[in-house]
């Protein structure tokens, strides 16, 4: 057994000639330097943040302090603390955040 796997396509395009062929036409350009230095994961993230995506609890997190901003009565805390709760359960538990009430609106601004 000289490979260590089977190349199935590979194998067909050697029998059929055409595997230097397809080499040299798919050859792209070469890795950038500082491509071994980061793994799979942050390869992900610089490609989406490049990209312009933002995760769900991003968003949220945004949404959330904009209301919190805004408060002006303690009605619109019920609605602020809902969206807590979603953010919670969504983000990196390091990132989560306590629920707040009308009296700490000031100390929530800052936190926020």
């Amino acid at each position: 057994m000289e490979k260590k796997y089977n190349d199935l396509i590979g194998e067909i395009l050697e029998r059929s000639g055409e595997k230097d062929r397809y080499q040299e036409k798919w050859r792209g350009k070469p890795l950038p330097k500082n491509y071994l230095k980061m793994d799979t994961f942050q390869h992900f993230q610089k490609i989406a943040k490049d990209a312009g995506y933002l995760p769900p609890w991003l968003k949220l997190q945004k949404e959330i302090s904009a209301l919190v901003q805004s408060c002006k009565n303690a009605d619109e805390i019920k609605t602020i603390n809902k969206k807590i709760k979603a953010y919670n359960k969504i983000c990196p538990l390091p990132l989560q955040k306590p629920m707040i009430r009308y009296e700490q609106i000031e100390e929530a601004k800052k936190i926020w």
